[in-house]
């Protein structure tokens, strides 16, 4: 059963509570929690919950792929599934699913066990083809750290390749400043 609306505001407020400054940003994602339709199935419009997740190895690099649906460089993630229980789960399962890496080569970093280090609204083009309109993702960003190296064994579909960044180099504004601060 994927998390619940109550779920997902509570590590919202949990997130906010580091962030304040950040409320007003997640209006979007408010209003898709109050909606009658399930904030994290990918046909809930006009927005819905997506997880992604920031691995950062022993070289304080973060992994990021090419999402061949958009071209860009970002770290591992996606659309929730119905069997995911949480949101946190969510991105580690994105993580496997797209880069080989399992569960148990990561973990959080301490202090974000429960709390995203990022969540981000961002523009998702209309796709005709899967009869998606123009939406917006809030995509919820947890933190691990590859405890153990692991080779990425790509899922050729969807990724066309992989980086490790400087945190300088991070592809998201938002999660490069906020990186630095860890570390």
């Amino acid at each position: 059963m994927p998390p619940s609306p109550d779920d997902i505001h509570s590590v919202t407020e949990a997130y906010l509570s580091r962030h304040p400054d950040e409320r007003e940003a997640l209006t979007t994602l408010f209003a898709a929690l109050a909606g009658a339709e399930d904030p994290t199935s990918r046909k809930t419009f006009p927005a819905h919950v997506t997880c992604s997740a920031i691995v950062v190895n022993s070289d304080q690099r973060v992994l990021h792929i090419v999402h061949r649906a958009s071209g860009e460089l970002l770290a591992p993630g996606g659309h929730n599934e119905p069997d995911d229980r949480d949101l946190r789960g969510a991105a580690l399962r994105e993580l496997h699913e797209e880069t080989g890496i399992p569960r148990s080569a990561v973990i959080p970093f301490p202090g974000f066990e429960d709390t995203p280090l990022d969540i981000d609204v961002h523009v998702i083009d209309a796709n005709p083809a899967k009869g998606e309109p123009q939406h917006q993702h809030v995509d919820f960003r947890w933190v691990f750290r590859l405890r153990e190296e692991h080779a990425v064994t790509l899922q050729e579909e969807e990724v066309g390749g992989y980086e490790w960044r400087s945190f300088a180099q991070a592809a998201s504004p938002t999660v490069r400043s906020k990186l630095s601060l860890l570390i």
